[in-house]
């Protein structure tokens, strides 16, 4: 039996959820994003009036008023139920924290089609570690997207024991339909492979700068005239946003992971500094 995508739902409007959504609805499939309050729908409604901007200049096709038209035809809703009422695939992009994201899974699970595929945006954790709360194991899958989607257009694909591979091979052709190139992980990896390269350049960036060692300026120099690479690790934090790096150091036990969460919270998160979407971060915008 052919699975056939069309009406895609996102849960989670925040950097990379309304990339996601815009990106698909770029594309032509229908897209509802859904968030949880009116105040976190408005936020949505501006990025996506940005995206449409960025669009409109940088990705081909997106003249004529097509980037416009497709900020507008995006459904904006904070009923989890209308949202996925009709989805044949539902991206969740809520915040890094195991817990919520389990609790979504089941509260998605009492309300979405049968028929419907759940995947997950994490960046970090494992699908096996959410599987048993979406009720359709064999439905559910990592299909994760780096920051900036029109641009680095990744989309890397990675299921557990239980996902069925006719559902994984919809997800490959639903991400190459929407202009990613798919990158299929054939068995479960934390960090994937693009975080499995990237964490560990930024954590270790991280450490320079809270360690006293060098600034975030002389690091990033550093690693663009070492390697010919177009931004050092804290210009990569500003684009993610530090709200994402710091909701992973802090759930990590270790003692080094929670020194620089805490850098990371006194010195810019507490003071407003949240990367390129408050203006600042280790840069000013």
């Amino acid at each position: 039996m052919t699975i056939d995508i069309r009406k895609v739902t996102v849960l989670g409007t925040g950097v990379l959820g309304s990339q996601i959504a815009f990106q698909t609805a770029f594309r032509g499939f229908e897209v509802t994003a859904y968030d949880i309050d009116d105040k976190a729908l408005a936020a949505a409604e501006e990025r996506f009036h940005k995206l449409a901007a960025v669009y409109r200049e940088q990705v081909p096709g997106g003249g004529d008023g097509k980037a416009e038209q497709t900020a507008a035809g995006i459904a904006l809703t904070s009923d989890l139920a209308q949202a996925v009422e009709d989805a044949d695939l539902v991206i969740e992009a809520i915040p890094e924290v195991l817990s919520i994201k389990q609790q979504t899974y089941e509260q998605l699970s009492q309300v979405a089609p049968e028929r419907a595929i759940f995947a997950t945006n994490s960046s970090t954790l494992l699908p096996s570690a959410m599987k048993d709360f979406t009720g359709r194991p064999d439905r559910f899958l990592a299909l994760h997207f780096a920051n900036q989607v029109w641009h680095f257009n990744t989309a890397e694909i990675m299921g557990t024991t239980d996902t069925d591979p006719k559902v994984y091979q919809a997800v490959v052709d639903f991400a190459s339909a929407i202009g990613m190139v798919p990158i299929e992980i054939h068995k479960e990896k934390a960090g994937y492979v693009l975080n499995s390269l990237l964490v560990p350049l930024l954590n270790a960036g991280m450490s320079l700068a809270a360690g006293g060692y060098a600034d975030p300026e002389a690091v990033d120099k550093t690693w663009q005239i070492g390697t010919g690479a177009p931004a050092g690790p804290f210009r990569i934090l500003d684009i993610i946003g530090l709200t994402t790096p710091y909701n992973i150091l802090v759930h990590n036990e270790d003692e080094d992971s929670q020194r620089l969460a805490q850098w990371l919270k006194e010195n810019y998160i507490d003071k407003g500094k949240l990367g390129i979407a408050t203006g600042e971060g280790f840069y000013k915008y």
